[in-house]
């Protein structure tokens, strides 16, 4: 099987999947200081948002690390297209006249508004890139890693497990509270 890739790696897209994974960081780490800051536990469709989040800067970092290739814009893109449906049904539930939404609007709209949006950007993004880039049936290895590529997918990681870790405290192994308030494994037992 051939591994599609970028001849000598293209500096530009290295440059715009940098971009892409910090925005996912960004989106990251301003949903969990929201939770942190305003005791807002996610719902478990806030949840799933998070982990296509998660799935779609693993596309990213393999591009980053590996080199751009049709398939890693495939898993960002599929990852997308969960988030897109996952976001899209907590949206519609939410749209009946004189219903609040579920947590804390910021701007006007919902997080899971906000991640509708996000979703359909990676989505284009990855449809411009595959679109401007020329791929061909050659592997190339990409050089090592420079600084900030590097500080960016360790920033994901980080917050890719300290959301791991947030959602375990907040539903322990089993399924999470529709509506939750607290978190299961830091709330005291009567």
């Amino acid at each position: 099987m051939e591994n599609h890739t970028i001849n000598n790696g293209h500096p530009l897209s290295r440059t715009f999947n940098c971009l892409a994974l910090a925005g996912i960081c960004g989106v990251l780490l301003f949903a969990f200081a929201w939770q942190i800051y305003f005791n807002e536990p996610p719902c478990p469709l806030c949840l799933l948002q998070r982990a296509a989040f998660a799935l779609a800067g693993i596309g990213l970092v393999l591009n980053i690390r590996c080199g751009p290739a049709p398939m890693h814009y495939g898993v960002v893109i599929v990852s997308a297209l969960a988030g897109i449906v996952s976001a899209g049904r907590q949206t519609l539930s939410h749209i009946a006249p004189g219903d609040a939404g579920f947590g804390s609007p910021f701007l006007g709209l919902h997080f899971y508004t906000w991640a509708l949006l996000a979703f359909t950007g990676l989505i284009v993004f990855c449809g411009l890139v595959l679109m401007i880039e020329r791929f061909t049936p050659q592997y190339s290895a990409q050089p090592r890693a420079k600084l900030l590529p590097a500080f960016i997918m360790w920033l994901f990681l980080l917050l890719v497990v300290a959301n791991a870790i947030a959602t375990t405290l907040e539903c322990g192994f089993g399924a999470c509270p529709d509506n939750p308030t607290d978190y299961l494994w830091l709330s005291p037992r009567s």
